[in-house]
């Protein structure tokens, strides 16, 4: 009895102690003090196919940009109400729009400066001065695998880091593994890849550690989610829960 009641002691030991996760497994950028300042390499957008884009013409005589500044529902409108908004642009696969005034156009494969440049060179030739807004509106990032709300999400600005990916994501659950975040990214038709530590600091100087549009961030599971989808995380506790239970039943009856 005495060598059972001892096998249920070290059980609830074990148990206890195989609970406790180390530090450096969990907490982000630990020897963030380490430098001063980090280099982080910003990522200008490059424009791609299937890009929803949204251009606006300004000039000091707004009149002279009516032309190019179409409303989304052309048609008969009074013109004391108030304008449909401002016309999009769906980039093809060949990395075309199809501008007013202007015609075919191509902005796929260019930097977001690149293409306002462009724009403005062309517009130019019809308006003095043209002042260009260019904004990309279905820009979206996913974050998949061990976070509390997986999904796709879209973001208002152009600029988003993997950091703020996850917070998005409502940061990760404690079962995902922080020093292998992939980040999947995709330009010019060819898939890239980055894996990223998010324990060290370093990661801050990485490349892409800024997203572009329709990044994928997948957090991998670690080895305590693997075994426990094996056999079934609910099983894991109840066998948890009666080893406890047990061990007491012992311990009070010695």
């Amino acid at each position: 009895m005495r060598n059972f009641r001892a096998y249920f002691i070290i059980s609830i030991c074990l148990l206890f102690l195989s609970s406790c996760v180390s530090r450096k497994k969990i907490v982000y950028l630990q020897n963030i003090e380490q430098k001063d300042s980090y280099a982080v390499a910003k990522q200008e957008v490059k424009l791609q196919p299937d890009d929803l884009i949204n251009i606006i013409i300004a000039a000091e005589n707004p009149e002279v940009t009516v032309p190019f500044n179409l409303p989304q529902i052309q048609g008969n409108y009074d013109i004391n109400d108030k304008q449909s908004a401002i016309k999009t642009y769906l980039i093809n696969n060949e990395g075309y729009i199809e501008y007013p005034v202007i015609g075919k156009i191509k902005l796929g494969g260019l930097y977001r400066s690149e293409a306002i440049a462009l724009l403005r060179q062309k517009v130019s030739e019809y308006i003095k001065n043209p002042t260009i807004n260019l904004r990309i509106l279905n820009y979206k990032i996913s974050v998949m695998g061990e976070v509390v709300k997986p999904g796709s999400y879209t973001i208002q600005g152009e600029r988003i880091t993997v950091l703020e990916a996850l917070s998005l994501a409502g940061d990760m659950t404690i079962y995902g593994r922080r020093n292998n975040v992939l980040v999947i990214h995709e330009e010019d038709g060819k898939k890239t890849y980055q894996r990223f530590d998010l324990t060290k600091s370093d990661m801050l100087d990485l490349k892409n550690y800024y997203l572009s549009q329709n990044d994928v961030v997948f957090v991998e599971q670690n080895k305590t989610r693997i075994n426990n989808s094996a056999v079934g995380q609910n099983t894991t506790v109840m066998l948890s829960g009666l080893t406890v239970i047990l061990s007491l039943i012992l311990i009070l009856k010695s």
